[in-house]
């Protein structure tokens, strides 16, 4: 089985052409016709992703971020992306398509958390965000779900109403807050949020739970590989890795 032939998997499951204007998304590195060895999904392709998959005999990483963002200027030795062409590893991100799609991250988030009752918003951005109907709860029992579900530290401020309605974005949606506001929800939860939208929520009367970057994407490695193992017949091993590198004192 070809790498490229993952690709037009994903892609037939997460459109290239769903992904936000501004991202970098689909098969960014490699050989599209070299025969796969074995897969890789991660979060990120990072060195000790590359290095990982030379462990595991992986030629293709699978990745949430985009392993090229930005445009880039050098290809040197201590680049991911020389390092991967060098130990002959193709790359395919599926980024904010990935994150707005049926079984994507925003669902993986929901499930992570114990959501069922979710339904799919889509905000004036066109981007792909999830709401959910919960049991009513407070704030405190809410932050202490997603902690232990999640594995993360949670930021959040408090409403003073029951939370019965939550609108879910992964990764940095801090500024879905007006959003939120919009659709008659009690809390959002993200990540990566700005001191600023913590204010505006507070000034609104409703929760904001910043719940960490990864842990809010990192649910969908797991899945990703389980969609991938489902539509292959060829006898191809799928591995996952979950390092995370950030610390907290």
């Amino acid at each position: 089985m070809k790498t490229v032939e993952i690709f037009n998997i994903l892609n037939n499951i997460f459109p290239a052409d769903t992904a936000c204007s501004f991202d970098n998304v689909g098969f960014l590195v490699g050989d599209r016709t070299a025969e796969i060895s074995g897969i890789l999904t991660v979060l990120d392709c990072d060195m000790a992703a590359i290095k990982k998959a030379v462990e595991l005999g992986c030629n293709l990483i699978v990745t949430h971020h985009p392993i090229i963002f930005n445009p880039l200027k050098t290809v040197t030795e201590e680049s991911v992306v020389y390092a991967a062409i060098k130990n002959g590893i193709s790359v395919i991100s599926m980024h904010t398509n990935l994150d707005v799609g049926a079984g994507g991250v925003n669902d993986c988030l929901c499930k992570a958390v114990g959501f069922k009752n979710i339904k799919t918003h889509i905000a004036p951005d066109g981007y792909g965000l999830r709401i959910a109907q919960i049991e009513p709860c407070d704030c405190e029992t809410l932050a202490k779900r997603f902690k232990s579900a999640l594995n993360s530290e949670i930021k959040y401020v408090k409403t003073n109403r029951p939370i019965k309605t939550v609108l879910v974005c992964s990764g940095s949606g801090g500024d879905f807050v007006g959003e939120a506001v919009n659709v008659g929800a009690d809390a959002l939860l993200t990540a990566d949020v700005k001191h600023n939208f913590f204010i505006d929520a507070a000034n609104a009367g409703i929760a904001l739970f910043d719940a960490g970057h990864y842990s809010t994407e990192d649910v969908v490695t797991e899945p990703l590989a389980e969609i991938i193992r489902s539509n292959i017949t060829a006898d191809i091993t799928v591995h996952t890795f979950h390092p995370n590198f950030i610390n907290w004192a």
